[in-house]
């Protein structure tokens, strides 16, 4: 029985690509397999991919696609897995030394979704944070009894899901555009019938330049709008937007408005997408200050708040680069 599957999505990362195979790769373990998707590598990583699959055959299969984006590959990945979850690493990070063994063992708990803790790395590998994958303790719970899940890291890094809740559900990440994974994986969450938090490291995280939400393109920050209307619209056709309005409303105000203002800012303080992250919230939920995650949130994140309600924008960008940010 293969219990998990690790999709690994690769397009263009010879760079990286051995040390991420290498962290996942534990000979003699058994009841998991690695599928890689080779997106229509230019580079050397198909070359890479061949000399892993011929040297660990029963642990890692290939599968080469005309390039689709990371949403397809994903998706790609899904539909060939045979493993009863599904886990992703991205191509460019890797796991710590032992998770592979503890991912297996956290899935005989038979939880729908297995959360777990990251770390976030530079290009040369040192440690910059430890991030927990959830707020709460850990243990087992549903989205109806913590329902901040919903504004918790979105990624599907720090995740391992049963694959029948994307097969069953027929839902799937989208190709080619931005925040994917906020498009996708909190839909997810009212499906499990139960989530299990470990908190435990098991993954590491690498950040770059040159990686998507680093880049000059500040337009594309706007796409962050989308990906909150899909995520809305999906709670509201499914009946779920008035059970979990303030959770969804301060995902959206974090999301839209802190985080993606915050990133915008540090790359351009004068760019007017700044202004259209805040019109958006401002129309779609005209009260959102009245939220009760936004009147108790801590004080860095109510200093961040009066700065971009009243465009400040150089102040920001001044407080911003005076404590270090980074663009993500």
């Amino acid at each position: 029985m293969i219990r998990l599957s690790v999709v690994v999505p690769v397009y263009n990362v010879e760079k990286y690509l051995r040390q991420c195979l290498d962290s996942v790769i534990v000979p003699g373990t058994d009841e998991y397999e690695i599928v890689c998707v080779n997106d229509g590598s230019t580079d050397g990583s198909a070359k890479i991919l061949e000399e892993y699959s011929e040297k660990y055959p029963e642990l890692v299969r290939v599968i080469t696609t005309v390039n689709g984006g990371l949403g397809a590959a994903s998706n790609n990945g899904i539909k060939a897995a045979k493993g009863e979850y599904v886990g992703f690493l991205d191509s460019d990070d890797y796991l710590v030394p032992g998770a592979v063994e503890e991912m297996l063992n956290a899935c005989r708990s038979d939880a729908d979704l297995i959360i777990f803790d990251f770390n976030e790395v530079n290009d040369q590998g040192n440690l910059i944070a430890v991030k927990k994958g959830c707020s709460r303790e850990e243990g087992v719970f549903t989205l109806e009894s913590y329902p901040q899940l919903l504004f918790e890291y979105p990624s599907r890094a720090n995740k391992l899901f049963k694959r029948a809740l994307f097969e069953e559900h027929d839902i799937r990440y989208p190709s080619r555009v931005w925040f994917e994974d906020y498009r996708t994986n909190p839909k997810l969450y009212p499906l499990c019938r139960s989530i299990r938090y470990e908190g435990k490291t098991w993954y590491n995280y690498r950040q770059q330049e040159n990686s998507i939400t680093h880049g000059k393109n500040t337009e594309r920050n706007l796409e962050i709008i989308d990906a909150a209307e899909e995520l809305l619209q999906y709670y509201e056709q499914e009946g779920l937007f008035e059970k979990y309005r303030e959770e969804l409303e301060y995902s959206v105000f974090y999301n839209v408005l802190l985080t993606s203002t915050d990133r915008v800012n540090l790359i351009n303080a004068k760019s007017d997408v700044q202004g259209k992250l805040l019109a958006y919230m401002r129309n779609r939920f005209p009260d959102y200050e009245k939220n009760r995650y936004v009147r108790e949130m801590g004080m860095k994140y109510r200093l961040l708040h009066l700065l971009i309600k009243n465009r400040w924008y150089g102040l920001l960008h001044t407080v911003l680069t005076a404590n270090g940010r980074r663009k993500r």
